[in-house]
């Protein structure tokens, strides 16, 4: 969200702020009340992972889980700033240990596994924790029987402070929601602007429904390095989530003020009867049935 600094006329500084998508100036009580979308353009502002608990969860069912899990740095990262003072920084400015903000509550009475990767703490990277809470979030909604739904503000990729170890959690958290899916469970991503890199490549990209917030940038590389790689003009917009909504990688994309329901109408349909589609049996994937033909041409 930016602030803008200027002073209007007979305002009272605080009450206006300036939309980074159309650039209009409107009032922030407004803006508040629309669950921080603009009215003029629809673009939503970057949230707090207190504030998508606040707006998406039972008020006080939230419980988190794995609080004492905290980032190290393993290779003694430095740069302009240390990997240590951004760690402090992000904790200091969001009050979280960690991008993952996870536990369990109730959607509309419905008990869920719920988490949130808050792009606020170092633009929601991936580390060694973010990659272990995805993981046991999706091993604590197997052992308890109950939906695993994950936001995701994971716009910085895999944190490559924590080189080859941040890469591993995107086999780690992919193979933890693989057991889930295969054992009936339910698995729900929330892709909010901006998630990218490993991340998009990774866990966010695997929910049995993925649902978008609107104008929301999606994918692994930017724009700009994908235009730079392959030489060729691209498509307006063909990163955003209504772009990708159309050619079949998103399943919806739902307003911010509408989540809440569309998540509860999601988990009431998907779980209507959970111990009958736990005793029918679990999903497997399909086994991949290679021709005689392939076979023969193989084994020359």
């Amino acid at each position: 969200m930016t602030w803008d600094s200027s002073r209007k006329r007979g305002a009272t500084d605080g009450l206006w702020m300036k939309c980074t998508s159309c650039e209009a100036m409107v009032y922030k009580k407004v803006v508040e009340e629309q669950h921080h979308v603009c009215p003029e353009c629809g673009f939503h502002f970057r949230i707090s992972s207190k504030q998508r608990v606040q707006y998406l969860l039972d008020e006080g069912t939230f419980k988190p889980l794995f609080e004492n899990l905290e980032s190290t740095d393993p290779l003694n990262f430095k740069g302009k700033k240390s990997y240590r003072e951004k760690l402090q920084q992000a904790q200091k400015q969001t009050g979280n240990r960690e991008a993952a903000v996870f536990g369990t509550g109730q959607i509309m009475g419905k008990d869920v596994v719920f988490g949130v990767i808050d792009a606020n703490f170092i633009m929601g990277s991936m580390g060694s924790v973010v990659g272990e809470k995805l993981a046991r979030g999706a091993e604590h909604a197997l052992k308890h029987n109950m939906p695993y739904i994950v936001v995701s503000g994971s716009g910085g990729g895999a944190r490559m402070e924590e080189g080859i170890l941040s890469l591993f959690q995107m086999a780690k958290s992919s193979a933890a929601i693989k057991r889930l899916q295969d054992a009936g469970g339910l698995y729900v991503a929330v892709l909010t602007n901006a998630t990218m890199g490993g991340s998009m490549a990774s866990w966010a990209a695997l929910g049995d429904v993925t649902i978008a917030e609107p104008q929301a940038l999606l994918g692994f590389a930017g724009p700009r390095v994908i235009a730079q790689t392959v030489r060729q003009e691209l498509p307006a917009g063909f990163q955003t989530s209504e772009f990708l909504l159309e050619r079949g990688f998103v399943d919806q994309v739902c307003p911010r003020k509408d989540l809440r329901q569309r998540l509860a109408s999601i988990i009431r349909y998907c779980c209507k009867d959970v111990a009958a589609f736990r005793k029918s049996g679990a999903r497997h994937t399909a086994k991949i049935s290679v021709p005689a033909a392939a076979k023969a041409a193989a084994a020359k």
